[in-house]
């Protein structure tokens, strides 16, 4: 592995995309600090600090701080990440949709056309949330409220969202790895240098040395499942009968239909999050309410971990998984693309049985892997209450997913450059899978 990556700087074209994608993080990373005109930032984030557990919290997660500071990338791309799950669920259910869908690049670049407009209205939408929300949770923070103010505010989250989009497809087109999932990675890890400095202070202030050593081990090993799930596939075999075309004699072989363990990977993880931070943010307004007030903290992100709240994000991950895999992926589709190029699989009658079968498969992973993702997600938060570690110190299911799947999706594409050119990748039996969102 050291020698695969020492042959990164020994490839001029790779060594040119890595260089990129690290000047597009510098970018991103200084943008995240520049406030947003009209807003005192200090009093915005005391205030927000105050709401903590409810939905901005889980925002500020992905948003590496800039939610809090409010800086011109507050939004971060979370609408473009909404707009492209909205568009791929409305696919299963808008017949125009699907075979749009279905037209190859022409299908996909309207797609993504689609995409973005909707994106830039969640921002409009979002951005009018976020200049309501600071007059009631923290008027002191707006300089001079007025219509100028909103527009100015929702011009200025609008902008900067669809600069991050730019930057995003820029390096996906010249960087290495997806541009997205580059800026949410980031994020994420922009904050592991505070958890370090905040640990050391909190052992020094007598925190137990043998907890963070063995909540460590405990993240370790769940990033080592992370890494078990998202490569895990169950391969199913084919047989293609032959064909002549012509002259020519196509098919006659024998191949695999990889299903993967984990579809959904980390959307399921996201959808249940939002879910729960909403309780807790509607709840976070009532604080006179003692029912609202057991609603905020049993369900507040980052305020701890309870069993109800352990139980119900559980349960809300695992029906995600299996919610997410029945509208990406179509049994029906997929024995009628066999059937349509001869193919089939040993055993099984071509068409409906093939569906059937294909589908009976799928709901048997799908529960390993929503069950394991579940597990995945739950074990950290876990892991730090049980050892009273700081609250910086928190490696959510969610993160880890995200730092971990990004890593072998970026990995994967510089391996491929590297066997491309004929030298040594970073293993040396098989080849890296892509994690695919």
């Amino acid at each position: 592995m050291l020698k695969g990556f020492q042959n990164i700087f020994q490839i001029p074209e790779l060594k040119k995309r890595i260089l990129f994608t690290l000047g597009a993080i510098a970018i991103f990373r200084i943008g995240s600090y520049i406030p947003s005109p009209g807003v005192d930032g200090r009093v915005l984030a005391e205030a927000l600090q105050a709401q903590a557990g409810g939905i901005f919290s889980f925002l500020n997660l992905f948003s590496g701080g800039s939610l809090y500071r409010f800086s011109v990338f507050a939004l971060n791309i979370m609408p473009y990440i909404s707009a492209s799950i909205i568009l791929q669920l409305l696919q299963a259910v808008i017949p125009s949709l699907e075979a749009l869908a279905k037209e190859g690049e022409e299908g996909r670049r309207k797609i993504n056309q689609y995409t973005r407009y909707l994106t830039v209205l969640l921002c409009v939408i979002e951005g009018l949330g976020m200049t309501i929300m600071m007059r009631a949770i923290a008027p002191g923070a707006i300089r001079h409220w007025g219509i100028s103010f909103q527009i100015m505010t929702i011009l200025t989250l609008t902008t900067g969202t669809m600069f991050l989009m730019w930057l995003g497809d820029q390096v996906t087109e010249r960087g290495v790895g997806n541009g997205m999932s580059i800026i949410i990675f980031a994020n994420i890890i922009s904050r592991y240098p505070e958890m370090v400095v905040d640990t050391i202070r909190q052992i020094n202030m007598g925190l137990n040395i043998f907890s963070v050593i063995v909540a460590t081990g405990i993240v370790l090993a769940d990033i080592f499942f992370i890494v078990l799930i998202s490569q895990a596939r169950r391969k199913i075999p084919v047989q293609y009968a032959q064909r002549v075309v012509g002259r020519r004699i196509y098919g006659g072989q024998s191949t695999f239909l990889p299903l993967r363990v984990d579809q959904a990977g980390v959307i399921a993880i996201i959808f249940a999050g939002s879910i729960l931070a909403f309780p807790a943010q509607i709840a976070s307004y009532f604080p006179q309410i003692p029912f609202m007030v057991w609603i905020r903290d049993a369900f507040g992100y980052g305020r701890g971990v309870s069993w109800l709240y352990t139980l119900v994000y559980a349960v809300l991950i695992i029906f995600f998984c299996y919610f997410y895999t029945a509208v990406v992926v179509n049994p029906n589709d997929i024995a009628e693309n066999m059937k349509k190029y001869g193919g089939f699989i040993p055993g099984i009658r071509p068409g409906r049985q093939t569906s059937e079968y294909i589908d009976r498969v799928l709901t048997r992973i799908t529960l390993v892997g929503a069950v394991s993702i579940a597990i995945i997600a739950v074990v950290p938060d876990v892991a730090m209450h049980w050892f009273r570690l700081p609250p910086s110190w928190s490696f959510g299911g969610t993160s880890l997913l995200i730092v971990v799947g990004v890593a072998l999706d970026t990995l994967s594409q510089i391996e491929s450059h590297l066997l491309m050119r004929h030298y040594e990748g970073f293993i040396k039996r098989g080849k890296l899978k892509a994690r695919v969102y």
